[in-house]
C-alpha cells in the first residue's frame, strides 16, 4: 500500500484493512476468520465510552433501528477499541459507539471487535475523521472535536482540514459556530437550525432572537441572510451600537470575525476614532509559523 493512502483522512474501514493486511497478509482469502483478520469477540461489560467522543446525541430512531438488525443479524461491522487507559483487561471505544449501544440493547454479551494500542491523540482524530467521514456529528459537536484538537494538541486549522478530508475554510467556519450564543448553538445542536442559518445570523446583535424567529417561522438561510442585513441596516440608520460584553461596535466584531476566519487564529481590534491596535493570538509555534509563511507569501 502506497505511503501517501495512510493518512487519518481514510476513516475506519482503513484502518481495519490495516489490521487485516498485516496480520492475515499471509492467509488464503477463502480461508480467512474474523481471529486471523485481528477481530475478537470481546465481552460487552468489559467495554466503556471514551469520555472524549465528540458525538453527544445519538437518535433514537435510528438506534432502535439499529438493534432490531443486530438482534437479526448480529453485528456484521466490528468496532474499534484500545486497552483502556484506566482499568486493566478492559477497553475504551475508538469508533463505533453507536453499534456498542444497540448491541447492549440487543441482549448481546460480546460483540467484534479490533483492538489497536493508541494514544489520546489518535483516538480523538479518529473519532472525529469516522463521524466527519459519516455525518454523524451535528456542526456544533464538531466545532467543539475541532476546538479539542486545537487547544488540546496543538493542532493547527491546516493540519486538521488534511486529517479530516475537508477544506481550511470549512474548519474554520465550523469553529465561527462556537461563538454564537448558547441559545442559537442549542438550535443547531438539535437539528433546528442548520450551520447555514447560523453563520447568517453569526455577527448579529441579537442573534438569539433572530433564530427564535428563524425557527418558528420556518425561514430557508436565504430568507435568514436578509433578515440579518435588515437588522444590520436598522443599526447603521441608528448610528453605531455597542456591543453589551465587549464595548465594539458590530462593525468591529464583522471585522474581526472574518479575519480570524481568513488566519485560522483569534483576532482582536481595539478601534479608537480611527487609530487603535489589532492583535493576533496563537497559542503554539506551529501556529505562528504558519502565519509568518502566509504573511510572507501575501508579501
Amino acid at each position: 500500500m502506497a505511503e501517501n493512502r495512510r493518512g487519518l483522512g481514510r476513516g475506519l474501514s482503513a484502518l481495519l484493512g490495516d489490521v487485516a493486511e498485516t496480520e492475515a497478509a499471509a492467509a488464503p482469502a477463502e480461508g480467512r476468520t474474523r481471529e486471523a483478520r485481528g477481530v475478537q469477540e470481546i465481552p460487552i461489560d468489559l467495554i466503556h465510552r471514551n469520555p472524549d467522543q465528540p458525538r453527544r446525541t445519538f437518535g433514537d430512531v435510528e438506534l432502535i433501528e439499529l438493534t432490531e438488525s443486530i438482534r437479526e443479524k448480529g453485528v456484521l461491522q466490528p468496532i474499534l477499541l484500545r486497552p483502556s487507559p484506566k482499568t486493566d483487561g478492559e477497553y475504551e471505544v475508538v469508533a463505533g459507539e453507536r453499534r456498542w449501544r444497540a448491541a447492549q440493547m440487543a441482549g448481546l454479551n460480546a460483540m467484534p471487535a479490533v483492538v489497536r494500542e493508541l494514544d489520546d491523540l489518535q483516538v480523538l482524530e479518529i473519532a472525529i475523521v469516522e463521524n466527519v467521514q459519516r455525518a454523524d456529528l451535528n456542526p456544533i459537536e464538531e466545532g467543539l472535536g475541532f476546538k479539542a484538537l486545537m487547544d488540546r494538541f496543538g493542532r493547527t486549522q491546516e493540519a486538521i482540514a488534511q486529517a479530516v478530508g475537508k477544506s481550511r475554510s470549512h474548519i474554520a467556519n465550523t469553529l465561527r459556530l462556537l461563538q454564537l450564543p448558547v441559545e442559537v448553538q442549542d438550535h443547531v445542536m438539535h437539528g433546528r437550525l442548520s450551520a447555514g442559518h447560523a453563520r447568517a445570523i453569526a455577527t448579529a446583535e441579537n442573534a438569539a432572537a433572530l433564530a427564535d424567529r428563524i425557527v418558528e417561522q420556518g425561514l430557508s438561510v436565504r430568507e435568514a441572510e436578509a433578515l440579518a442585513r435588515k437588522g444590520a441596516e436598522k443599526s447603521k440608520a441608528s448610528g453605531p451600537r455597542k456591543s453589551s460584553g465587549s464595548g465594539k461596535t458590530t462593525d468591529t466584531m464583522a471585522l474581526e470575525n472574518d479575519l480570524s476566519e481568513v488566519l485560522g487564529l483569534d483576532v482582536s481590534i481595539s478601534d479608537r476614532g480611527g487609530a487603535g491596535e489589532l492583535t493576533i493570538s496563537y497559542t503554539t509555534l506551529e501556529q505562528l509559523d504558519d502565519l509568518c509563511r502566509r504573511l510572507t507569501r501575501a508579501g
